[in-house]
């Protein structure tokens, strides 16, 4: 097994997938010495989600949660920095990880050693019923949440982006968002989200829906 050291990023809710892009604003003292380093070095990243283990509650935050096992390298593709010290990055999706072990280190943020999970070379494709119906299932549930989108543009999405891109910005818990990120292969992805929308749209307005 070939793995790797990467500084990582613990972010609730932020999925990254390979050959994707994610915006970030970096304003925390220790991800800013995070991306100063990676920018020193390789540019790397490692984007992964904590476990949730108590409610959202600043009271309650916990300053090092456990970490899920699957998460994805990104890239720097853009970088700015502002007068105040903060960034804005775009991310680049090149490979999705497993955690082998967290690494005892004296930087402010956390590093892993970490396997690299090989992916396929190209994008992948849906089969046309596939693709027809997650369409159908996103217009009706961007309608039920009232959200306004181009479907011009949508439609002109090669499949890989449109799973992806709907992955990484939809409203769903942590435990989905982290279920569609481990989902092999673009085709049980999209299956995954028409179930989620289904599911989410019925149970809009309550007040604690999580998927386990």
């Amino acid at each position: 097994m070939t793995t790797t050291r990467l500084s990582i990023f613990p972010l609730a809710g932020a999925l990254l997938f390979p050959r994707m892009h994610l915006p970030l604003h970096i304003f925390e003292p220790r991800y800013r010495a995070m991306i100063s380093d990676a920018m020193a070095r390789d540019r790397r990243i490692g984007m992964v989600q904590p476990r949730p283990t108590l409610p959202a509650n600043a009271a309650n935050r916990v300053e090092r949660p456990a970490l899920f096992d699957i998460g994805c390298v990104g890239k720097i593709a853009e970088f700015e920095a502002s007068e105040d010290g903060r960034y804005n990055l775009i991310l680049e999706g090149l490979s999705l990880f497993r955690i082998v072990r967290e690494l005892d280190v004296a930087t402010a943020f956390r590093q892993v050693e970490a396997e690299l999970i090989a992916g396929p070379a190209s994008p992948e494709m849906l089969s046309l019923s596939r693709r027809s119906a997650l369409e159908s299932e996103s217009r009706t549930f961007a309608d039920a949440q009232g959200y306004a989108v181009d479907w011009d543009a949508v439609a002109r999405l090669d499949d890989e982006s449109l799973v992806n891109g709907i992955a990484q910005i939809a409203p769903f818990d942590v435990a989905a968002k982290q279920a569609l990120l481990e989902a092999g292969g673009i085709e049980n992805r999209a299956e995954l989200i028409i179930q989620l929308m289904q599911f989410f749209g019925r149970h809009d307005g309550e007040d604690s829906v999580t998927l386990q």
